[in-house]
């Protein structure tokens, strides 16, 4: 009976081993695609919005851009900036109490 329980216990640190490995890949995998750029195609699709959209964030400086040879390209991170400064939850005021 002590048997089972010590590959039970064992068992049990393994799952909790993996899952603390899961996390960390889950996270290392987000921090390498906030580095990531992304082409006008995959923005527009992304944030379900029109190329005049997209010209318009680029010329009043909204959302940063690199452009390579006529190719405009965006970093994954500042789209996520971009739509975190202008999330809103209506139960909460600007302060962040209800």
């Amino acid at each position: 009976m002590t048997e089972i329980i010590d590959l039970i216990l064992a068992l049990s640190q393994d799952i909790k081993d993996l899952k603390a490995r899961i996390e960390l890949l889950r996270q290392s995998r987000a921090e390498v695609l906030k580095d990531t750029w992304i082409d006008n195609q995959d923005v527009l699709q992304t944030l379900h919005i029109s190329k005049r959209t997209l010209q318009t964030l680029r010329t009043n400086g909204t959302l940063p851009f690199s452009k390579v040879k006529g190719k405009f390209y965006y970093k994954v991170a500042d789209i996520e900036q971009l739509l975190q400064e202008n999330y809103y939850n209506h139960n909460f005021k600007q302060d962040g109490n209800k």
